[in-house]
Order: C-alpha cells, then sequence, then structure tokens
C-alpha cells in the first residue's frame, strides 16, 4: 500500500503531516540537494496498515497451510469426493516401496517429491518450513489462523475507510482515462524493465493501480467471504452466503486460489521494490520520505 501525498515535497508539506523532515539541508527554503529531492511519499496510515497487512499475510498463508495438510484435496460444490478432486498433494507409495510426493491437478498426475506430498521423510502436502505453528498442530493452525484473519480484515476497513475519506484512493488509485489508453505502453515498459524515473517515479503508473485496485477491490472481498462461508457459525447466521461461492467446498476452493493469487501479487510486489531501488523504496515505507534523483535544486 502506498500514498503520494505530495507532488511538491517542502517543509510545510511534512509539517502538516506530523513528522519531521529528513535532514538534508540546513536551509529551511530548499528541499533539494545535489540533485536529490525528498518527497513525503507515504503516509503514516498507509504505512501502519502496509506492515501490519504484510504480517497478517505471511500469518494467515502459513497458518492456512497447515490447515490445508489436515485434508490435502480441493473439490467443487457441497461435498468431497476423494475420485473427484480438483486437486490433490499427497505420498504415493510406488511398486518398489519408494514413497513419492504426487500433486494432481484435474486428473494430471506430477511429480513433487521433495516439495509437495513428500518432504523430509514425511508425508505432507506442504513442507514444515511453510506451515505455522510448528510442523503438525492443526487446532493451534485455525487459531492463528482465525486472530490473523480479524487482523486483517479490520486493518483493511480502516485502510479503505481512510482512503476514501482523504481522496487517497480516488486520487492516487483510479486511473485516469488517458493512463487507461496508455496500458499497452506501460505493459511494454514492464517488460523490458523499464521504470519510472525521476518525477514520475513517486506516483503509481496504470498496472500498479489496476493492480492494486483488484486486490482491494476483488481479491480480499473474495478471501473474506469465502472464509466467513466456510465458517459454521456465520453460515447458519446468513445462509444464502455459501450458495454464492458454489457450497462449502466450492468456497474452500476459491479461498484457496485467492489465497495463491495474494502470494503472487506479493511476489510481483517484493521484484519491482528491489528493481527499482530496495534502499529507496523501504525507507520510504518505514519513514515515508522517498528520494528522487535527478531533480533540479529548489531555492
Amino acid at each position: 500500500m502506498a500514498d503520494r501525498s505530495s507532488a511538491h515535497p517542502c517543509l510545510e508539506s511534512a509539517t502538516s503531516q506530523g513528522e519531521p523532515a529528513p535532514a538534508v539541508s540546513s536551509s529551511l527554503d530548499s528541499r533539494a540537494v545535489d540533485s536529490v529531492t525528498w518527497t513525503y511519499r507515504h503516509t503514516l496510515h498507509v504505512r501502519i496498515a502496509h506492515w501490519v497487512n504484510a504480517l497478517c499475510l505471511v500469518v494467515l498463508v502459513m497458518s492456512g497451510l497447515q490447515i490445508f495438510n489436515a485434508h490435502p484435496a480441493l473439490y467443487w460444490g457441497d461435498r468431497s469426493d476423494r475420485n473427484d478432486a480438483l486437486l490433490s498433494i499427497r505420498p504415493v507409495r510406488t511398486e518398489t516401496g519408494e514413497v513419492k510426493g504426487v500433486t494432481t491437478i484435474f486428473g494430471h498426475a506430477f511429480d513433487t517429491t521433495g516439495v509437495l506430498g513428500y518432504s523430509d521423510h514425511r508425508g505432507r502436502a506442504f513442507p514444515v518450513w511453510a506451515t505455522l505453528p510448528g510442523p503438525q498442530w492443526l487446532a493451534m493452525g485455525r487459531q492463528w489462523h482465525l486472530f490473523f484473519a480479524w487482523m486483517f480484515v479490520i486493518t483493511g476497513v480502516f485502510f479503505v475507510a481512510y482512503g476514501l475519506l482523504n481522496r487517497h484512493l480516488s486520487r492516487d488509485l483510479v486511473p485516469t482515462t488517458v493512463e487507461l489508453r496508455h496500458t499497452g505502453r506501460a505493459v511494454k515498459n514492464h517488460l523490458f524493465l523499464r521504470h519510472s524515473k525521476g518525477e514520475a517515479a513517486t506516483g503509481y503508473n496504470v498496472l500498479q493501480k489496476l493492480a492494486y485496485l483488484v486486490v482491494l477491490a476483488v481479491l480480499a472481498p473474495v478471501i473474506v467471504l469465502t472464509g466467513l462461508g466456510m465458517s459454521p457459525m456465520i453460515d447458519t447466521a446468513f445462509p444464502w452466503l455459501l450458495p454464492l461461492f458454489g457450497g462449502r467446498q466450492g468456497a474452500r476452493t476459491l479461498h484457496f486460489i485467492a489465497c495463491f493469487s495474494f502470494v503472487g501479487f506479493v511476489a510481483v510486489h517484493v521484484l519491482q521494490v528491489v528493481m527499482t531501488g530496495f534502499i529507496n523504496n523501504m525507507r520510504s515505507m518505514i519513514t515515508g520520505w522517498f528520494a528522487v534523483k535527478g531533480g533540479r535544486h529548489d531555492t
């Protein structure tokens, strides 16, 4: 999550955000030294929401895999039929007595020994290092998952509400008509690793905006609602929710897909952070300040 709060950073803009500006100059009238302009890019509420959600996603994914390991198969509809699984990950003993991990997707089997199905001499869907808490603790895994799920929901609601009030969502995340017309160019620039520089790097490009909107408007609601739909208590209180996702097993499958869509988004996000300047990007998400190189000297 990010927020570009000021296109023309100055001492007054730093004060209005309630945080000290970095000491880059002794002059109160200058915000650029040696062709480096400091922009206050991420507000405090965005940074808090970013790091809380980062923690929540790590724990949610790893505890979710712990829960999945208890029944490592996905189906569609209300019933679970081992012979009709969309996906299954399990250990299989061969005719020679050797145990292998086999992942089956839509009836096509793949040998995934050492990673999925069988690893560290254990018959597990996902390996020990990918699950929390501990190697095999279903009851506690469910408690961790539920606790951090509510943290994720509360933080997300706060972020969206605050973003609507201060117009961060409409100002920074909704692409303009002109930007949408240049989507093809943005895709080409990303494929050839041509990233924005200078002042253009302080804002979002159209692909970033579309990705964040998909996460906020599609992935997050789907993963939350399918998770709620699998709860017997919620299912009893809102009996119309589960049929929206094709039944309990359908909700579980969509929950799994949404989970790994989040993983894919985070992987691309981290890769872009590294490729466009890891230290600068991390500093901006910790302190709020982003260094724009090659900027003009403002006096």
